[in-house]
């Protein structure tokens, strides 16, 4: 296997001796050959496959020229937006254009097209006309269905048809974006390819599909919010790899076809595409240009695992990545961990290892294996289920080997932590060691809000427990005589969130002496629950009505009052005081 980038350019095709490619990605971050940056983990698995690729990042849409740098590919072009929903890198949660893109050289923006998976398949239309063009990656992942679009204020069709794409991938995609390629190249036509797991494809009819279950039509959800919280909820019940059915929609006359999800990836398929022959670098082309703020920050990173059980619903974790925590083996880590270790600017600080949630690293369930999670519970709300065993010794063990590679000095934890897992007596080993030796200075965690009935709409645990957490980091850092703080992830603005009810967090927070600079105000993402119930006003699970503050006006004295110190929110603050009749407290907030 070539050992330097994947061609980017017909140069470097033609120093590999390619006449053409077999694949050729086309993705709206900057080419960066580290595996946290999902075209070069893709491209990486379709090159170990046997399989020419090539990659075009961040082509100018204006024109098709970079389109046609690397020519027609043999099978298919590969289509992405990037790490990020492009709606998402490009606008503020006001709609304001974004002054930055953390996955751009120089941290510049306007190098990724809005709506771009849709944008980048019409360009390749455009310069081959009949070319195969496979959509991935979150934008197609979690738009793969009808869903609200929060940008537009509308229902959007599957972007399987608004982009006209062959076939959409939805998850991590490793095994079907390879059985696509194995299957066109052995010569199946693209029209073929309607079985896959983890897929959706189009079709005219039924015809064959057996035991699917068919949800309200694009029309339907898009007329009628009633319709639309059927089709979510159905969606969210076939999840599972293990349970899920085949899931139908009618767009017009024709039918998106939602297969089944992936079957979760073994320890040695995960082993196996961490060892891959990353350069773990931003490719040539942009030396001079400018550092890359995404790739400066997981340079000497490691995930150690995919996927959570957590199920929040402001999250797009449950449909992309799935609840059934998928983990490395320990060589594997260590073997990456030593190979980072010998890079000439590497200075002995490993700056996380972690996924999702680091401390679910290894976190087990005997349903997992092979009959899925459980329909209708959840693993962590509003307690850990008594079936999940948690990695916390093998995570242990991972870290004093880890300190044993030559050049290591400290292992710190970067990924945020789930502090409900860490407060009973069980944890206190693994609590220990992490205050002890594997933080920064600040640990992340998210407590969200505080008000029991935002919680649960959020699917978080009781703010009761992060009291409870609070009170135990306090005296864990006491005993170690260690000065370490919480960075404090906070949403404003969750459907079911009142300005009465941020006004009653900001009592918290005061009470706490916690001044939070990490504040979200709430996005409503394609296809989460919170973006459903952000739509139609109502919980889709039980229909219940939900308060959805949408307003800007609103959402920004919602935002004010958590962050009451920075003299910009002054008059906000005092605004959300008059209109609550608070006027009393105008001396708590600006003394």
């Amino acid at each position: 296997m070539n050992k330097g980038f994947l061609p980017a350019s017909a140069e470097e095709m033609e120093r590999r001796g390619w006449k053409e490619p077999d694949i050729v990605l086309i993705t709206g971050d900057a080419y960066v050959d580290h595996p946290s940056y999902g075209t070069a983990l893709i491209g990486r698995v379709l090159e170990y496959a046997g399989f020419r690729v090539g990659i075009i990042a961040q082509p100018d849409c204006s024109r098709t020229d970079d389109f046609k740098r690397l020519g027609r590919p043999k099978l298919f072009f590969g289509v992405t937006a990037g790490n990020l929903d492009s709606m998402v890198a490009n606008y503020t949660a006001n709609r304001k254009i974004r002054t930055g893109d953390d996955y751009s050289p120089g941290g510049r923006a306007g190098l990724r097209p809005d709506r771009a998976t849709i944008v980048y398949t019409n360009k390749i239309k455009e310069a081959f006309p009949g070319a195969v063009v496979v959509i991935g990656g979150m934008e197609a992942s979690m738009r793969r269905l009808a869903h609200y679009d929060y940008w537009s204020d509308t229902v959007r069709r599957s972007v399987l048809f608004d982009a006209k794409a062959d076939i959409l991938v939805y998850g991590m995609g490793e095994r079907q974006i390879t059985e696509i390629a194995r299957r066109l190249r052995q010569g199946d036509p693209i029209k073929a390819l309607d079985d896959i797991r983890g897929t959706v494809t189009a079709r005219g009819d039924l015809s064959g599909i057996d035991g699917y279950i068919e949800i309200p039509s694009f029309d339907s959800v898009k007329s009628d919010k009633d319709a639309f919280n059927k089709a979510l909820k159905t969606v969210y019940s076939q999840a599972d790899p293990f349970r899920g059915r085949t899931i139908v929609q009618r767009h017009g006359d024709r039918f998106a076809v939602h297969h089944p999800p992936e079957l979760p990836l073994k320890t040695g398929e995960m082993d196996k595409l961490y060892s891959l022959p990353y350069l773990r670098k931003p490719h040539t082309i942009y030396d001079g240009i400018g550092a890359i703020p995404g790739f400066e920050m997981v340079r000497f990173s490691v995930t150690s695992h995919r996927g959570c059980p957590g199920g929040c619903n402001f999250c797009s974790l449950y449909l992309h990545q799935g609840r059934i925590v998928q983990s490395r083996s320990e060589r594997s880590i260590v073997e990456e961990i030593s190979e980072i270790s010998r890079d000439k600017d590497f200075r002995g600080t490993v700056t996380d290892i972690g996924g999702p949630t680091a401390n679910l690293y290894r976190a087990r369930c005997e349903r997992w294996t092979d009959r899925g999670a459980c329909e209708g519970k959840h693993c962590l709300t509003p307690a850990k289920c008594k079936d999940l065993t948690l990695g916390y010794p093998e995570m242990m063990k991972l870290w004093r080997s880890v300190k044993d590679i030559g050049r290591v000095k400290h292992v710190f934890t970067g990924s945020g932590v789930r502090y409900d897992l860490l407060t009973d007596k069980g944890s206190d080993g693994y609590f220990n060691a992490l205050c002890k030796e594997h933080i920064s200075g600040q640990l992340k965690v998210a407590p969200e809000h505080s008000e029991e009935a935002v919680l649960k709409l959020m699917n978080k645990p009781s703010f009761k427990v992060y009291e409870n957490f609070l009170n135990k980091f306090g005296a864990m850092n006491g005993r170690l005589r260690k000065r370490q703080y919480l960075v404090n992830y906070l949403i404003s603005a969750h459907p079911g969130a009142r300005l009465e009810d941020a006004l009653r967090l900001s009592l918290e927070l005061i009470k706490l002496d916690i001044h939070p600079e990490q504040i979200q105000d709430f996005i409503p993402l394609p296809m989460t629950v919170s973006g459903g119930m952000y739509y139609t006003e109502r919980d889709p699970f039980t229909g219940r009505p939900v308060y959805v503050a949408k307003g800007e006006r609103e959402r920004k004295l919602q935002r004010a009052l958590l962050q009451y110190k920075q003299p910009r929110n002054r008059r906000y603050v005092l605004e959300a005081l008059r209109k609550l009749g608070r006027m009393d407290l105008k001396t708590v907030f600006l003394h």
